[in-house]
């Protein structure tokens, strides 16, 4: 993509009502614009990233065996009713009525709605277990929207929802879950952490948040530094076998929030030299409730004996906008973001420092061509801005490599490859740039 036909709005002063870096710097980037409070729109250069980090989900949450469908943003409110949950669930509903009057809400969450897709088309314990997930906007209507996607009131979310005959089939379906989000946010460069906790307005018993460890995060968390360093489970990860001594090995050391902090616990079980107290970012939140909406709502199935077994039941929440928020709040310096490779708008920005002189042209575009032929993302400044601006931007929007081409090193044969998040520059011939690009990004794509 060429920077003369793109549209890239960069904002060369902070806004005044951006509070953290995340927010600041998606709106200094040209990535989002705010519509109304807590509610965004995503520009080209922050919906390449969205779409990325959506594609991911989608990847391993089809690997887990999970399947894709849609569910409709309106819903209606007798199903909610059903569940007894229309009226708890509190003011950050927006609900609304249609023109005949029936009472509609936007749906916060699709627990109620899929349960009645289920019910109404399964009636026999041999077509479970199944696990349907949809990637969705959501509205929560947020008394105080701030931190802009990291709390906003419109959002991208990735639901699933597990249905299984058995309390034990049920667990495993959540241990799957469990995997599938270790291995989600590795793949965009994030080191999560899964930590037990409070279910909400959700419900059942068994929950698990997913944090990933920035400064600038949002909540306090406490946990045991083996946790940090564990290895990723493998992409060839059997989610059929039985996945507990996996989860055992993540959930047996001292991880908790906030919330469920024991000071007292936490000194106990964790030696002074591997406690770690950090900041960190709630990214994925994984539940299993049992029969909760599936007794009220009469999800039921007939059992290997003829009688009727009410679903247990499970939902995997992956928040995909605000994971955009997160990654930046993980990765960022003072020039500006530095995106993680597998979810980077683009992977190479290439810098023509001379517009209009005959060579440098001509060797940017031949680079431009060798590289998008190879497969590389490319966002080509072919500007007539000032060096400095040019730096100062592809700073700002933080792709993974610049190259940078200018008449003075093109007479020695020479241009630079410079890598973002590091600051390392290298000086070589085209092709060897060309050829070195390819390698790189070649390395750090993370397999799907």
């Amino acid at each position: 993509m060429r920077l003369s036909r793109f549209f890239l709005p960069v904002l060369r002063e902070t806004p005044k009502e951006a509070e953290i870096v995340s927010h600041q710097l998606m709106l200094r980037s040209g990535m989002i614009r705010q519509s109304s409070a807590g509610i965004y729109s995503w520009l080209p250069l922050g919906l390449r990233v969205l779409k990325k980090i959506e594609q991911i989900v989608r990847e391993e949450q089809d690997r887990s065996g999970a399947i894709e469908m849609l569910m409709p943003t309106v819903q209606p409110a007798d199903i909610w009713q059903e569940s007894k949950r229309y009226d708890a669930y509190g003011p950050e509903m927006l609900r609304f009525e249609d023109r005949h009057g029936r009472e509609m809400l936007y749906g916060p969450t699709n627990e109620e709605l899929i349960t009645q897709i289920f019910r109404d088309g399964v009636k026999s314990y041999r077509d479970l277990p199944r696990n349907l997930y949809h990637i969705q906007w959501k509205f929560r209507d947020e008394v105080r929207p701030r931190f802009g996607v990291m709390r906003g009131r419109e959002f991208l979310m990735k639901d699933a929802y597990s249905f299984d005959l058995t309390p034990a089939a049920a667990r495993h379906a959540y241990n799957k879950m469990f995997v599938a989000y270790l291995r989600t946010f590795a793949r965009m460069g994030l080191k999560s952490i899964p930590m037990a906790a409070e279910t909400g307005p959700i419900g059942g018993d068994l929950s698990h948040e997913f944090i990933i460890l920035a400064e600038t995060g949002e909540s306090r968390v406490y946990c045991h530094a083996d946790l940090v360093e564990a290895r990723t489970p493998a992409a060839d990860v059997n989610f059929e076998q039985d996945l507990s001594a996996l989860i055992a090995q993540w959930t047996t050391a001292y991880a908790a929030t906030d919330e469920k902090h024991d000071g007292a616990r936490f000194e106990a079980e964790v030696p002074a030299d591997k406690r770690v107290s950090a900041r960190g970012i709630e990214v994925g939140h994984i539940f299993f409730f049992g029969t909760k909406y599936s007794e009220p709502m009469g999800c039921r199935v007939q059992g290997p004996d003829g009688g009727m077994i009410a679903v247990q039941m499970g939902s995997y929440g992956v928040g995909v906008s605000r994971l955009v928020g997160a990654i930046v709040e993980a990765s960022h310096d003072e020039g500006g973001i530095a995106w993680p490779l597998p979810v980077a708008p683009f992977e190479v920005g290439l810098i023509n420092l001379k517009v209009g002189d005959k060579d440098t042209e001509r060797a940017c575009t031949d680079l431009y061509g060798k590289l998008e032929r190879a497969g590389v993302s490319v966002l080509y400044d072919d500007t007539e801005e000032r060096a400095g601006a040019k730096f100062a931007t592809m700073d700002l929007i933080g792709l993974p490599f610049q190259l940078i081409v200018g008449p003075k090193g093109l007479k020695s044969g020479e241009i630079e490859v410079k890598e973002r998040k590091s600051g390392a520059r290298m000086t070589m011939t085209p092709d060897a740039a060309v050829k070195r690009l390819i390698e790189l990004v070649g390395a750090r794509r993370v397999l799907a």
